[in-house]
């Protein structure tokens, strides 16, 4: 999908409070703790869109920090304008960022669980390892887990849900949660938030799949 460029997209990201800073965000390596002002444990999102998903989490658990992953900076835009809407939300930041950095901004079990939603499927055989869900991914994610860390995958795409699968197993990762129609699994559905790519597929009839995994 072709994403429409939005003129002055870059300039509000570099002066937003709500950002987390190109030039600093590598220090707050293994201090995030800091930027939040707290203890409380940490969870991200990568490639979170425009950011319906992880608002909505900050606002129903204060307790818990967030950040929102996002590289392209017109997508970005529009989860700071959902931010801005909601001063209150203390305990959510944005970082505009390849996640093939994660661990160079976050330290050795840092975050404790890490959310990917409808990602990129990079259909091509040989870009599987820019897929979120890779082998290659799950490596970064390894070091940036806390032991009881968690990564949670959604999308509507059964052969990119089906790889992760894969990969999953090939990285000696256990399943702790699998469905393939999530919206009739009343188990896996408590307490989903829906992001706008799920409401618009869902709405279409495309089943949604869903696991969730740890080591």
């Amino acid at each position: 999908m072709r994403l429409r460029n939005i003129p002055g997209a870059r300039e509000a990201i570099a002066v937003s409070p709500y950002v987390v800073h190109e030039d600093v965000m590598r220090e707050k390596r293994g201090n995030w703790n800091e930027v939040f002002g707290n203890d409380h444990p940490l969870h991200i999102e990568v490639g979170m869109g425009k950011g319906r998903f992880i608002t909505e989490l900050a606002m129903r658990d204060p307790e818990i920090n967030y950040v929102g992953i996002e590289k392209y900076s017109s997508v970005l835009l529009r989860a700071l304008e959902k931010r801005e809407l909601q001063p209150e939300l203390v305990n959510l930041m944005f970082l505009r960022m390849d996640a093939e950095d994660l661990p160079e901004v976050f330290g050795e079990g840092e975050v404790s669980r890490i959310y990917l939603n409808f990602s990129d499927p990079w259909p091509k055989d040989r870009h599987a390892k820019r897929r979120l869900p890779s082998k290659e991914f799950l490596a970064r994610y390894d070091r940036i887990l806390t032991p009881e860390g968690r990564v949670e995958f959604k999308t509507d795409n059964r052969a990119l849900f089906e790889f992760a699968l894969e990969q999953r197993e090939l990285a000696g990762w256990r399943l702790d949660g699998c469905t393939f129609d999530l919206h009739h699994d009343e188990k896996m559905m408590q307490g989903n938030i829906m992001t706008e790519y799920e409401e618009r597929f869902s709405s279409q009839g495309n089943p949604i799949c869903k696991m969730v995994i740890s080591r």
